[in-house]
């Protein structure tokens, strides 16, 4: 039996002022020349601050790609799995639009900063497959549930971006495709 998932706690108030500094700098000038002091005057608070709750740079970019999906990319949950294209198709779109943000979010899950989760709705896929087509196996189900969150990353948004060199549109549209592919031999089993 796998574990429950670990939901972090909200930010604090100075935790949140900080953490949308950070990604206003970040869509400003990059993630590289922002200084623990650029963000701490913009956020309004002391530089030690910062370094209070963010003692270092991987700490202060894993919870700022943490909390930008969790507000910026945020996305409702799906009633259904068969709801789950037109999803992902919604957030490669909203990575398109804010293409720094959506960067960030892909580098700290690919490196695997400090544990950034690469699969943030894969509980939610698990779940709507086991309440809608239960008869799956094991292998099926878990097929299914790699393939949808692989689709449903920011990392694969920037793949399709920079390696194919597609675009907005295209992304969502190919994105949201290849999740109807994997989800179409399932359809009638529901």
């Amino acid at each position: 039996m796998k574990a429950p998932a670990v939901v972090p706690p909200a930010p604090s108030g100075t935790q949140a002022a900080i953490l949308t500094a950070y990604a206003e700098l970040i869509e400003e000038i990059g993630t590289d020349d922002v200084s623990f002091r650029i963000i701490a005057s913009r956020a309004g608070v002391g530089e030690r601050t910062v370094f209070r709750y963010y003692a270092t740079r991987a700490d202060l970019l894993l919870a700022t790609a943490e909390w930008i999906e969790a507000t910026v990319f945020r996305r409702t949950g799906s009633s259904s799995i068969f709801d789950v294209p037109l999803a992902i198709r919604e957030t490669m779109m909203a990575y398109e639009s804010r293409p720094e943000l959506g960067h960030v979010v892909a580098e700290t899950a690919m490196r695997g900063v400090n544990g950034a989760d690469p699969a943030p709705h894969r509980a939610e896929f698990e779940r709507l497959l086991d309440r809608e087509v239960p008869s799956l196996t094991p292998d099926e189900r878990l097929s299914i549930v790699a393939a949808l969150s692989h689709l449903d990353s920011s990392t694969t948004w920037v793949t399709m971006r920079h390696e194919l060199g597609m675009r907005g549109r295209d992304i969502a549209d190919a994105a949201a495709w290849a999740a109807e592919t994997v989800l179409d031999p399932i359809r009638d089993r529901g």
